[in-house]
């Protein structure tokens, strides 16, 4: 599921910043990156299976890996896991309002506080 128009598809900004603010809203970058790409993570383990929000960026400036890059987000995705396969994000999937909702609120939140330092 894609959260469209949430206004972090139009953000770039600093690594170090945007991983403390990721962070504090329980989105991880861990190993999710290369020189030119994050995905932050927020896992949630509910009763109708195991879900991730999902905040992907890539590097418009500088190197991830040596912690200089300024990131352009992308258009944040709610998946399913599905063992072994994998996450699906596809039409098909159904998600719990209640998880929807809440993802929303976080992304509002994240977007207030990257608002502050981002381009």
């Amino acid at each position: 599921m894609k959260f469209e128009n949430t206004g972090l598809e139009n953000k770039k900004a600093d690594l170090t910043r945007l991983d403390e603010v990721m962070l504090s809203h329980g989105l991880v970058r861990e190993g999710q990156w290369d020189y030119e790409r994050v995905t932050y993570d927020r896992k949630f383990e509910l009763k109708e299976g195991v879900f991730y929000l999902r905040v992907f960026g890539y590097a418009a400036e500088g190197d991830v890996g040596a912690h200089k890059a300024t990131i352009q987000l992308m258009t944040p995705l709610l998946g399913k896991h599905y063992y072994p396969h994998g996450i699906e994000y596809g039409e098909g999937e159904s998600f719990p309002k209640s998880l929807v909702s809440q993802c929303e609120k976080i992304l509002s939140e994240i977007k207030a506080e990257i608002d502050q330092f981002a381009e």
